[in-house]
């Protein structure tokens, strides 16, 4: 490493992306050809890939001593992976790159002069997608929703996948945080850095199939929900107080209507068979909503590590 020259770490977590680690590798080195005054290194941290991943990046980091590869013991998950390799990384920024192609390498070179003008954190927006409008939509509601939802000064960045620059001071913080299970893209607000956002059009995938279901995704979406906003358990307990006392005002007028209409006012089973099941349904919910959080404090309380390495390929180089 040259002491003279700033040194950058590109990050890039991947699980099964055999055809995408080498033309990206490709993509990095020649971003960097046109920025002689910083040394990089591109970091990858494989999450138990079944494929030749670990392979190709092996073979690579033979004869390219910029690459240096962190190999999971296991499937850790993409949010406690993701984050582990972003710690791992020492240079003095460092930038977050998906393996998809879907974080465009090109865009290195404007984060890094955005950094130079002192901005500590430079992160890409999203405002338009070539994924699936259906699920760009989607995302865009739960971003809007969880706004709505979040604590005062921690809203999270809207459209923000988690794709930017971030100066190793954040690093040095974040690195400290005894947390098992960390939401990286509230972080970016919770701590208060001053950050600069560069809008861009998320590409679509360059190989392969996303790796992202369902349940992966409602992870996420609850991580940052139980991260950003007590709103939910607050509004179990305001809907339980005027469920309450609805049904304290139906009971009292039907008390009073079969007073007054005693031979001929009958309740009949529909009304009751409907409230039953429509206030079980509400309380069914809201014991889901206060078992996330449930689960969000058992997770830390168990203190597990983020990440269990297998081995580590040209970090002594």
């Amino acid at each position: 490493m040259d002491g003279t020259k700033k040194h950058i770490s590109i990050i890039t977590p991947c699980y099964n992306e055999e055809d995408n680690v080498e033309p990206l590798i490709k993509a990095v080195g020649n971003v960097f050809l046109k920025l002689p005054q910083y040394t990089y290194e591109h970091v990858f941290i494989d999450n138990g890939s079944t494929d030749k991943t670990v392979a190709l990046l092996k073979n690579i980091a033979e004869t390219n001593k910029n690459v240096k590869v962190i190999v999971n013991a296991r499937n850790f998950g993409h949010i406690r992976s993701s984050f582990y390799g972003i710690v791992q990384c020492k240079g003095d920024a460092v930038i977050t790159l998906v393996a998809d192609f879907q974080d465009p390498p090109e865009m290195v070179e404007t984060f890094l002069a955005k950094w130079e003008e002192g901005f500590k954190i430079v992160i890409g927006i999203k405002k338009k997608s070539k994924e699936n409008p259906i699920m760009f939509a989607i995302r865009g509601a739960f971003y809007n929703l969880l706004n709505k939802m979040s604590d005062s000064g921690e809203q999270p960045v809207k459209n923000f996948t988690g794709f930017g620059l971030y100066d190793q001071q954040f690093i040095s913080i974040i690195r400290e945080l005894d947390d098992p299970y960390p939401y990286f893209r509230g972080l970016i607000t919770e701590l208060g850095f001053d950050r600069f956002e560069i809008i861009y059009t998320q590409p679509e995938r360059a190989a392969g199939k996303t790796k992202n279901n369902f349940f992966t995704l409602y992870d996420i979406a609850m991580l940052g929900f139980t991260n950003h906003s007590k709103l939910p358990l607050r509004l179990s307990a305001f809907i339980g107080f005027f469920s309450a006392m609805v049904s304290l005002l139906v009971a009292v007028v039907y008390l009073i209507y079969k007073l007054l209409f005693w031979n001929r006012f009958e309740v009949g089973l529909a009304p009751l068979v409907i409230g039953v099941f429509f206030f079980s349904s509400v309380q069914l919910f809201f014991i889901g909503i206060i078992g996330e959080y449930i689960g969000a404090i058992h997770t830390q309380v168990r203190k597990r590590p983020l990440v269990i390495e297998k081995e580590r390929v040209n970090f002594n180089k």
